[in-house]
């Protein structure tokens, strides 16, 4: 995603941070993890908003990415998919290159329409002993009358392990850019709509059935809690 970790730094400070949509923001931190969480309506369906989100080559940030052109990206939905990036190759006067790749994640979880989870260090987390977990739900929103008024799409990144940043700053600076990515698609769907507000309770808790009782299905997965 970003080829060192000096150069990551320093192109994910606060004016990153300060573009990113409202609802966003480091929701936990300790010496050896942190979570970034990210909430942003959308005028589209949940079905349009699974279609853009699994196409990342068409609204991820080029500068966020290591062949500086986020068309290489592709991500497979399905448990055991890449999220990956191909690095094309370069030929020279003398030579013929090779192609590269990366894996930037996992998927671990795709239950279309609804919960995207991928595993990975992202960018300079990359070279780090850490583990990410990221979660991508879509919950459908309902208008005054109860029609269809969007979607609601929430990011969260849970990040684990020995790395060699402080926390406060890789945190901070991984949030900037999370939220880059959650502008970007929320661009290729037309634009967020107004900021996400928590009303009745958190928008990922509430995705994931937080408060169910025991035996209880929660709404991404269909399992029973517990398994």
């Amino acid at each position: 995603m970003i080829r060192t970790a000096a150069k990551a730094l320093a192109l994910l400070a606060a004016p990153l941070i300060a573009a990113v949509p409202a609802g966003a923001e480091v929701t936990e931190s300790s010496p050896t993890h942190f979570v970034v969480r990210h909430a942003v309506d959308v005028d589209a369906t949940p079905e349009d908003a699974w279609l853009a989100l699994i196409a990342p080559g068409d609204w991820w940030n080029d500068a966020h990415t290591w062949s500086a052109d986020a068309s290489n990206m592709t991500l497979t939905p399905q448990a055991g998919g890449c999220f990956c990036e191909k690095i094309p190759a370069e030929d020279g006067p003398d030579s013929y290159g090779l192609e590269g790749s990366v894996q930037h994640m996992m998927v671990v979880q795709a239950v279309p329409h609804k919960v995207l989870r991928m595993r990975g260090g992202l960018g300079p987390l990359q070279s780090e002993p850490v583990d990410g977990v990221m979660t991508i739900t879509l919950q459908p929103i309902e208008g005054e009358e109860g029609e269809p008024a969007g979607t609601r799409i929430t990011w969260e990144y849970v990040v684990g392990g020995t790395m060699r940043f402080e926390i406060d700053e890789i945190s901070k600076a991984v949030d900037g850019v999370i939220g880059k990515q959650v502008l970007g698609l929320a661009k290729a769907l037309g634009g967020p709509i107004d900021a996400a507000e928590e009303e009745d309770g958190d928008p990922f808790d509430s995705a994931f059935g937080a408060g169910t009782g025991e035996g209880e299905e929660t709404p991404t997965t269909g399992i029973p809690e517990g398994r």
